[in-house]
């Protein structure tokens, strides 16, 4: 006989009181959840800007424009790092200012550079750069890459000026010095025209030693200035110019007119006038006879005391880095101006040029000459690209220091 099954009671229905409670529970779950989650969303864009700000942005931050092509934080490490891989910590962290600075103009002169040889059609292919890497046996990484691609788009470029100068040039042959004074340069003329030999002259008396003596067959854009040039390709073969003064021209020597006003002990008190010249410092002590000091140093002087009228102040034995201005005041009369005090340890300017033209005319180009006019129409053309660039370096101080700090921590 089959069981009888129970019959299921209803559960009661829930009163309008509980379905409200239950409700408002309900609401009140969903506040707290959404109220967690904000928050939790909150804590994160927190964290994530920070992280941002602190670790992601200074990387991507542009710190170097050339023309609108932008160069990031990130770029710039990398090329600092690769470029001293072969530097020690410790001289990083002593000449890292310094270093910072050079991969900044390197960065700069690099996308010039290949800015402007675009318009010579002069490229550089991955493959000869892979090359040059490995002849010269260096990293192959992005910094020396991008150095590599620099010296070859230049090597490149200074063949196209190469190729473009002729094999012959019109040409003169000179012989130059420049010396301290009209009397000095009179005196060496007649010493010339009377059978002197210029080149031993210019060795004695040649104020200059980086422009003087025989300087063999040049074109005019290669003389040493305007004014050697003008003389050289309007002289007669054999003929010497008359002196050609140049208030520009530094000489490596001066005159000194000193004067003592005290002394104490191993220290002097005394005032002094630079002259470039001896005859003008003669002149200028004749002066003195009835003149002021302190308004003939302001008139005359070259040294920087001038505008406080020749005053030194106390000085020891050493301060003015002379050992001809030493050696005089330290041993003359308190009050007394000095005779004129010759002194090669410091730089004067105005001065008179000579220049003697040995031969003149259409002549072959020395190789020695053609590398000059290479590098000379190189660097008026380089020059000229960059004065009329855009370009921004925006690595202040502080974040070179953050740069070099980042390399040094892979270090």
């Amino acid at each position: 006989m089959a069981k009888k099954q129970k019959k299921a009671i209803p559960k009661p229905a829930p009163t309008k009181h509980q379905l409200s409670k239950w409700q408002r529970q309900m609401r009140i779950r969903r506040v707290v959840i959404i109220a967690a989650a904000v928050f939790l969303a909150s804590i994160l864009s927190w964290v994530g800007y920070g992280y941002y700000k602190d670790v992601v942005e200074p990387w991507r931050e542009v710190v170097i424009e050339v023309n609108g092509v932008p160069f990031t934080m990130e770029y710039y490490v990398k090329m600092l790092d690769g470029s001293t891989a072969f530097i020690d910590k410790a001289t990083l962290l002593v000449q890292g200012d310094i270093i910072a600075n050079e991969i900044a103009g390197h960065i700069i002169r690099t996308e010039l550079l290949t800015q402007k040889a675009k318009n010579l059609s002069i490229v550089v292919s991955p493959a000869e750069i892979d090359a040059r890497l490995k002849e010269a046996e260096m990293p192959d990484n992005e910094a020396f890459r991008d150095i590599i691609r620099a010296a070859l788009l230049q090597e490149k470029i200074e063949g196209y000026f190469g190729s473009q100068l002729p094999d012959r040039m019109e040409q003169a042959h000179v012989q130059v010095m420049l010396v301290e004074s009209q009397e000095v340069a009179t005196g060496l003329i007649a010493e010339i025209n009377a059978g002197g030999n210029f080149t031993t002259l210019a060795e004695e008396f040649s104020c200059n030693s980086s422009i003087e003596g025989d300087l063999g067959w040049l074109p005019k854009e290669l003389m040493p200035n305007t004014l050697i040039a003008n003389a050289a390709f309007n002289l007669t073969p054999g003929k010497i110019s008359q002196p050609i003064y140049d208030e520009t021209a530094i000489k490596n020597i001066g005159y000194w007119l000193i004067e003592v006003t005290d002394k104490q002990d191993e220290e002097i008190k005394a005032r002094a006038i630079l002259l470039g010249s001896e005859a003008e410092a003669e002149r200028v002590k004749a002066e003195l006879v009835s003149g002021n000091f302190s308004s003939l140093a302001m008139e005359y002087s070259q040294h920087e005391s001038k505008t406080k009228g020749g005053e030194l102040g106390w000085l020891k034995q050493g301060d003015m880095g002379s050992n001809a201005f030493d050696k005089v005041a330290s041993n003359i009369t308190a009050n007394e101006v000095s005779e004129p005090v010759k002194d090669e340890s410091v730089q004067t300017v105005g001065g008179y040029w000579l220049v003697r033209v040995i031969d003149k005319g259409v002549h072959e180009l020395e190789e020695k000459v053609k590398e000059r006019l290479i590098d000379k129409h190189f660097n008026d053309w380089f020059e000229e690209w960059n004065k009329n660039s855009t370009i921004e370096n925006r690595l202040d101080e502080e974040k070179k220091t953050w740069a070099v700090t980042k390399v040094l921590e892979r270090r």
